[in-house]
Order: structure tokens, then sequence, then C-alpha cells
């Protein structure tokens, strides 16, 4: 039986989250690659030095330095033969992560030094800490993960405004009413005239930026808000439905069958016998 759970590619599209963080003492030459990773990852350099190649250049990197890993992105990195440095690191994942990594400069150098900045230190070392907690850990882990990207953006600010950014600010404004009104039967329409342009306008560019249609993400969202209410409630199936935007429980469960690949009471069933 397959165990349906958060960490499946149906949830992919969730706004921002920690999906690792860690240390590492490595030892001499350690290395790591080349390879891809499916998310943006932050190393912080704590002590001694290595090497980080990436877009065709090589860094040479030591303490109280940081690089920036990207998805899709061939990378590689190795601890010094005589100075194997120790780091932590911190990944995250989220259609919303790359429009808040862009606002630093990160995305374009790649490498920052956070030099006796102790704040932005510290998010790593509390990231770490909150990892080892037994509940509500995605709570605090994600509560620091923004203000982590509040100092970087404050220390490290990225270049001027591009010409990309109004379109950015329609994609953010279409996202947040989404999140706030997915509960209502809204349409792609209605979203396009809360934003006050074309549908078809609206479609592009949120499908550049996200990756997502913007009928495709508010499918997945409203679904995942209904797994999150079966797991945690003992709501119907049919208050679950009107909850999520769907005002016919019927084709909710339809629609959750044929995107999940089991019926809402058998999720629900699934996850109460692992519980």
């Amino acid at each position: 039986m397959q165990d349906y759970n958060f960490s499946n590619d149906f949830f992919r599209n969730i706004d921002a989250m920690i999906y690792t963080c860690g240390y590492e003492n490595c030892e001499k030459g350690h290395s790591y690659g080349p390879i891809l990773r499916n998310g943006y990852l932050i190393h912080y350099v704590l002590g001694g030095c290595g090497i980080y190649k990436a877009r065709g250049k090589l860094f040479r990197l030591g303490e109280g330095d940081a690089f920036l890993i990207c998805p899709g992105e061939l990378i590689y990195y190795e601890a010094d033969a005589h100075d194997p440095w120790s780091y932590t690191w911190i990944g995250m994942q989220g259609i919303k992560v790359k429009g808040y990594l862009e606002r630093t400069s990160l995305p374009d150098r790649l490498t920052v030094h956070y030099g006796q900045d102790d704040q932005i230190r510290l998010c790593h070392e509390k990231m770490f800490e909150a990892d080892k907690l037994p509940q509500n850990r995605d709570l605090i882990m994600n509560s620091i993960m923004y203000e982590y990207l509040f100092l970087l953006a404050r220390k490290f600010p990225g270049s001027q405004a591009s010409p990309d950014e109004k379109k950015s600010g329609y994609v953010e404004q279409a996202l947040k009413y989404i999140e706030g009104y997915y509960c209502d039967p809204i349409t792609i329409q209605d979203i396009a005239d809360h934003l006050n342009i074309n549908r078809s306008y609206l479609h592009r560019i949120f499908k550049s930026f996200t990756g997502f249609s913007v009928q495709g993400y508010l499918l997945d969202y409203r679904l995942r808000q209904a797994c999150i209410l079966l797991k945690d409630t003992d709501l119907s199936v049919r208050i679950i439905a009107h909850s999520t935007g769907y005002t016919d429980p019927l084709y909710f469960s339809r629609i959750f069958s044929r995107k999940m690949g089991i019926s809402p009471s058998t999720y629900r069933k699934n996850k109460q016998v692992r519980s």
C-alpha cells in the first residue's frame, strides 16, 4: 500500500518550507557531487576551507562564507585536503522561495560573506536545534526561515527593480488571493478580475514564475487543505468539500480520488491507522 504523505510530489507547490538542515564536520578532501539538487540550499562555513563549483566557476571559501545551491544546477564542493571545512546548511523548497531569494544578491553571486553578523549566523544554529524538536517542529523552523530570508535581504540586497518585478507582484497577489479565498468557489476569472488583468496574461506569467498553471495550483492547494482536514479533524467529507471550495461533495470525491489515487475516506483511514 502506498504511503500518501506530505513529502509526495503532490505537495511540491507548497509556498515555502524547510526541507533539510544539518551540520557536518568534513574529513580531509571530502567531496559532494557533481550532482543536481531539487531545492535551494545555503551552506555556511563555520571553520576550515574548501571549494565550490557552480555555473562554470570555482569559488575558494573559508570561515564566515556562505554559498547558495540552486535547484537544477550542476554543483560540486570539496573540503580542503589540509584544513577541511565544517559547515551547516539550510534547504528550502516552494514556489515562493525563488522570489524571496531574488530579493537578495545570492542568486547572482552564489557566494557571500556573513562576517561578524551574529543574527544571520544564529539562524543556522536555531534551525539545527529546532529540527530536534518532537512536536510543532515545522512551525518554528519556518518562522526561522522567514527571519533568515529577511536578514539576508537586508544584508545582501538584490539589484534594483527588474522589468519582471510588476509581473512577480501580480503572481504574489494571485497566490495570496488563492490562500485567502480557496474555501469559496472562486474561478480563474475571479482572480484575474481581482488583479484587474487579462486571464490569459495571468496564466502566462503565473506559469512562468511558478511552473504551474493557475488552475493546477488552485486545485492542488484545495486538495492539500482537504488532506490536512481529513488527517487532523473528524469533519465529514461533505463539510470538508464545502470548506475547500467544492459545493458538490461527490465531485470533490471524484477529483480527490483522481489526484490522490484513493478516496477521501480511505486517505483518512490510512492516516488514522498510522497515527
